[in-house]
């Protein structure tokens, strides 16, 4: 029986699925760079001028690169960069930094050419790609989100293409004289890294689909994991693992997504629309950005093609409320599969679900 490892939250979880049942197992490819490389990528930032990294989210690539940046500070007696976050994240990401360091809010963006923004490219239903840019049009750009809301391609996400919305996000970003670190990682470490403004960074979205897109046809079921705990800390981040492999989804079919969600719904418009603030009427036309409304959107769009439940903490509630089927763990999610797919049901297994793009 083979045994394969789920990411949920900071654990793994085992999904033991006979031979019979398992139609394929995906991940994420690329050579992982060694620390000699990327060490000498990092010697295009000159570290002797102060600079303050922004961390935007935590993920172990995130962490290595600030790791290797202290290293290199340490070898040549240089101070070592000041380390700047979002509040929410502080104490995550101090855990992960080096000894000896210290750690600071950031929660306004200021004109500042020290800072220095670090994040790992994903992609993104709205945008097309998870960047930098949109990282901050999102935190700090909520004018112009209802801009690139009302720019989406079309009321179904859009992984892996680059849209009207994501030129919102270049044009927030160049605004500012700011730096950034855009990492390309796999499930194994880092892949590639580019370092310049957020607006040349994202010629990084190459290097990324060549190691995210699998063609491999049309699934009746399929177990989604997100691949790491920064990416399913809250159910509307978690949702674009489900963006990238909707599009191998067969109609009619059924799609498990295994997500911890430790930090609830992580979306506004998720909340209000449990709450019955919001309807899905609202969302076609908004006067007001609310922040996930594109989530909530996609999700009420796809359910009209397959199935989703989730694997979650989330109150049982909060689940149905989005007409999702609420699962206790990885065993009754497969239970489910073979009690209304049929016993012999081949299932799709992505360990990997936010850094691969299914067609």
């Amino acid at each position: 029986m083979p045994e394969i490892w789920l990411n949920y939250g900071i654990t793994d979880v085992v999904l033991d699925i006979r031979a019979e049942n398992l139609d394929q197992k995906i991940d994420s490819d690329g050579k992982i760079l060694d620390d000699l490389e990327i060490n000498e990528k990092l010697s295009s930032l000159d570290l002797t001028k102060p600079i303050e990294i922004v961390v935007l989210h935590n993920s172990k690539s995130i962490q290595k690169i600030i790791s290797s940046l202290f290293t290199i500070c340490e070898q040549k007696s240089l101070p070592f960069p000041k380390i700047l976050s979002d509040k929410k994240i502080m104490n995550l990401v101090k855990s992960g930094l080096p000894e000896g360091s210290s750690i600071n809010e950031f929660d306004h963006m200021t004109p500042n050419s020290n800072l220095v923004f670090i994040g790992e490219m994903e992609f993104d239903g709205l945008f097309g790609y998870e960047t930098v840019s949109t990282r901050l049009i999102k935190k700090f750009g909520q004018e112009s989100m209802l801009s690139a809301y009302a720019k989406r391609k079309s009321n179904q996400p859009s992984p892996g293409q680059l849209t009207e919305s994501f030129d919102e996000a270049k044009k927030f970003a160049d605004n500012f004289e700011i730096k950034a670190i855009e990492i390309i990682a796999n499930s194994q470490g880092i892949v590639d890294f580019t370092i310049g403004h957020p607006s040349e960074t994202i010629s990084s979205t190459k290097t990324l689909e060549s190691i995210a897109i699998k063609d491999i046809g049309h699934h009746k079921s399929m177990i989604i994991s997100t691949g790491k705990d920064s990416s399913n800390d809250n159910l509307g981040k978690s949702l674009s693992s489900l963006w990238n492999c909707a599009s191998a989804i067969q109609n009619g079919g059924l799609s498990i997504l295994v997500a911890e969600c430790k930090s609830g719904l992580g979306s506004d418009a998720l909340q209000q629309y449990i709450e019955g603030r919001l309807n899905l009427e609202q969302l076609k036309n908004p006067t007001k950005y609310i922040s996930g409304m594109e989530d909530l959107l996609f999700l009420s769009e796809i359910q009209k093609n397959f199935q989703i439940g989730l694997v979650s903490v989330l109150p049982e509630y909060y689940v149905k409320k989005l007409d999702m089927i609420s699962l206790s763990g990885i065993k009754p999610s497969l239970d489910y599969i073979l009690k209304t797919q049929g016993a012999r049901q081949k299932v799709a297994v992505v360990i990997d679900g936010s850094r691969v793009l299914l067609r």
